[in-house]
């Protein structure tokens, strides 16, 4: 082997081995249960689902008690997630995402922050998928109701949906408290809008309860 060769030998294994920890992919659960089946779909591109029952199966799978127990490891992504973000870091967010995506494929602002970070980079496809899943899981929340009375209530099936929507509403969380009545709990946000006025927001928080209490956990989420 001649040293020519062994220089670009040398330099194209650099390439590879620096591509491929820059780059990384969604892990798919390997439980057999619904949910499952939903991310191998979804990140196979396949995109044309039922996006509320999607939701629903997150919290009655096998992977939700992982996520539970990774809620601190999730949290700490989406933290170096924002700060990935104001260094430009493309590479780095999209492998933090796509980790976060790992725990909870159901999580809007991973998909959000994938899909923008995507389009900056010129890879349209992708952006396209993440940018449809996003808003599939966004519409699946806020087509059941208009969120101005517990009966036109928004329904979540975890409580970072409900910050995720104020979030986008561009609003700033006065107080929060959780109300009941014959058809369940409902969690009663009010907030102060652009204009410095105050609104109330409902979400029908049933699912999440649901959703814990599937899993044996004994205490309510707050």
């Amino acid at each position: 082997m001649t040293k020519t060769t062994l220089i670009l030998l040398t330099y194209l294994l650099a390439t590879f081995y620096s591509f491929g920890q820059t780059t990384s992919e969604v892990m798919i659960p390997k439980f057999n249960d619904k949910y499952s089946g939903f991310v191998k779909q979804l990140e196979a591109g396949k995109t044309d689902i039922n996006y509320r029952e999607f939701r629903e199966s997150f919290i009655e799978s096998e992977q939700f008690k992982v996520a539970l127990n990774k809620s601190e490891e999730f949290e700490r992504l989406e933290k170096e997630m924002y700060v990935q973000m104001n260094k430009s870091n493309s590479q780095e967010i999209i492998r933090i995402t796509k980790a976060m995506l790992s725990i909870d494929y159901t999580s809007m602002i991973a998909h959000k922050i994938l899909r923008q970070t995507y389009n900056i980079i010129g890879d349209t496809l992708n952006a396209k998928k993440y940018k449809t899943i996003q808003f599939g899981l966004l519409h699946s929340i806020i087509d059941s109701g208009d969120g101005n009375t517990c009966e036109s209530a928004w329904h979540v099936t975890q409580v970072n949906e409900e910050y995720f929507i104020l979030n986008m509403l561009d609003v700033d969380l006065i107080t929060q408290s959780i109300i009941t009545n014959n058809n369940g709990y409902y969690d009663k946000m009010v907030v102060k809008t652009e204009d410095g006025s105050s609104k109330t927001y409902y979400f029908n928080v049933n699912k999440v309860f649901e959703g814990y209490k599937k899993q044996g956990m004994k205490s309510k989420p707050q």
